[in-house]
């Protein structure tokens, strides 16, 4: 194995690709907060769970903290440009979903706002946090699940939902092409 390079073990994460999501929050006030995400998974089949990690001083961490509850919104590619909005650092006091000039439309189950721009949601209640390394693990029991028609037969139509992934910092990629393996 001549021909390799030793990575930063810090940014160990940049030789993966990770699926984007934008979690929505609501403060104790009732301001919407919206923030990417890439470091995200679900977790449990039975019951369904999503979690993703949160560093300290994020307000996603305070605003799940608080209120207990979050939305999963799965963004696009269409929503490239406003994840780059949405990565900014804002007050407190400020809609990022408005900065980014996104929709915000009702939850279901929950009471932040969904994302009316991506192509599915997930309604979560936290279920349990945990600190590990300078993240805060957040697992969210999904107290439902939904995604447009037109985005998923089988699995996700990769070439409608066109969904969003994260290498690092401003590159990003979408998944063009699905491999089945059988039995």
């Amino acid at each position: 194995m001549d021909n390799m390079i030793q990575l930063d073990v810090n940014r160990f994460h940049r030789a993966i690709v990770r699926p984007v999501v934008v979690v929505t929050t609501l403060s104790r006030d009732g301001i919407p907060n919206a923030a990417p995400f890439s470091f995200c998974t679900p977790i449990s089949f039975d019951p369904p769970v999503f979690s993703i990690a949160c560093q300290p001083g994020h307000d996603t961490w305070r605003n799940i903290r608080e209120t207990g509850e979050f939305v999963i919104n799965l963004p696009g590619e269409d929503m490239g440009g406003a994840i780059s909005v949405l990565g900014r650092k804002f007050p407190p006091d400020v809609d990022e979903i408005k900065e980014a000039g996104l929709t915000e439309t009702q939850s279901k189950m929950v009471s932040p706002p969904r994302i009316l721009e991506a192509y599915g949601w997930y309604e979560c209640r936290m279920v349990k946090n945990f600190e590990l390394g300078d993240h805060i693990f957040i697992a969210g029991k999904v107290l439902i699940a939904e995604i447009r028609a037109e985005a998923i037969d089988e699995v996700l139509k990769l070439d409608v939902a066109r969904p969003l992934c994260h290498i690092e910092k401003r590159f990003f990629t979408v998944p063009e092409k699905m491999v089945r393996f059988d039995d």
